[in-house]
């Protein structure tokens, strides 16, 4: 019920959502193209290739944690003033603040990709995480300049915002599966299975087949047979009908970029790798299994 109640509410912001999100959007592309190499390699880091995994879920703990804390403190000194609490509840704010600005930064780069609903919730999500960052450094500013009552009242302010804003998150995962792997419930065969007569594979055109209900790519390169998952592990873009480089193939619609040998992402915005297969020819046909 929630659920519903909050996208109608969203849903009835696009008139002024959506006009911020394509101004924000154009930007994320133009500082992309202008950008070059070193745009690719913030880009990698900030989706989190390097890590295997989206980089921004593991930072917004830390702000959400820290707010937390800092709330609970707050709380205890009212009841019990204590120094060293109001103390050690600034420093988990101002710990919170740094945290949040790489939780912003690691966010625009997987909200560049949505689009629609998705767009939306992610625009919201990240207008009421700016909204309660600010409260929380205006807020710490007031703290430390002797006007902790008002302090912290722009900080109660602050976790209120961020505590919706979160369950927004969770929506945009657990709802809508952004982040997730998309191929993680796919099941592929335990033992060899024929896909393809060989003479079908040409060289260096990539080759959709399914492996019970499974879909899987087929390239010829170089003369030998690479075999990968075929559904990009981002958002689920058809690889089979990506470009090919010397050793990779790209995906069609976010330019996620897969080494067609071993299946690791080389560029993102993915970050989990495809699943490789292990190739046999026999009696003319394409067998494959999948690679342990």
């Amino acid at each position: 019920m929630l659920e519903k109640s909050v996208a109608k509410l969203i849903d009835r912001q696009r008139i002024w959502l959506d006009p911020i999100a394509d101004v924000l959007g154009n930007a994320i592309v133009r500082a992309r193209t202008s950008g070059g190499r070193q745009a690719v390699q913030v880009l990698d880091f900030l989706n989190g290739v390097w890590l295997g995994h989206p980089l921004h879920p593991a930072i917004t703990d830390v702000p959400v944690g820290a707010w937390t804390a800092a709330f609970a403190m707050d709380a205890v000194d009212r009841i019990v003033p204590s120094d060293r609490l109001k103390r050690c509840a600034d420093g988990a704010i101002c710990l919170g603040i740094t945290a949040g600005i790489g939780a912003a930064a690691s966010g625009l780069a997987d909200w560049q990709h949505l689009a629609g609903r998705d767009r939306r919730l992610g625009i919201m999500h990240g207008l009421l995480n700016l909204s309660a960052l600010t409260f929380y450094t205006f807020g710490l500013v007031m703290r430390c300049s002797k006007r902790r009552s008002k302090g912290n009242t722009l900080s109660t302010l602050g976790y209120a915002l961020a505590s919706f804003s979160a369950y927004l998150g969770g929506e945009l995962v657990f709802g809508s599966g952004i982040g997730v792997n998309r191929a993680a419930w796919q099941k592929p065969p335990k033992d060899y299975v024929a896909v393809l007569p060989e003479e079908e594979l040409v060289e260096n055109i990539p080759k959709l087949v399914h492996v019970n209900g499974t879909p899987v790519l087929l390239v010829r390169s170089h003369g030998r047979i690479h075999v990968m998952g075929e559904t990009c592990t981002h958002l689920g873009g058809p690889l089979s009908e990506g470009r090919l480089t010397d050793d990779d193939v790209i995906c069609p619609w976010h330019g996620s970029q897969f080494n067609l040998d071993t299946g690791c992402v080389v560029h993102g915005p993915a970050t989990f790798p495809e699943m490789t297969y292990d190739v046999r020819i026999r009696n003319g046909q394409i067998e494959v299994k999948p690679r342990l």
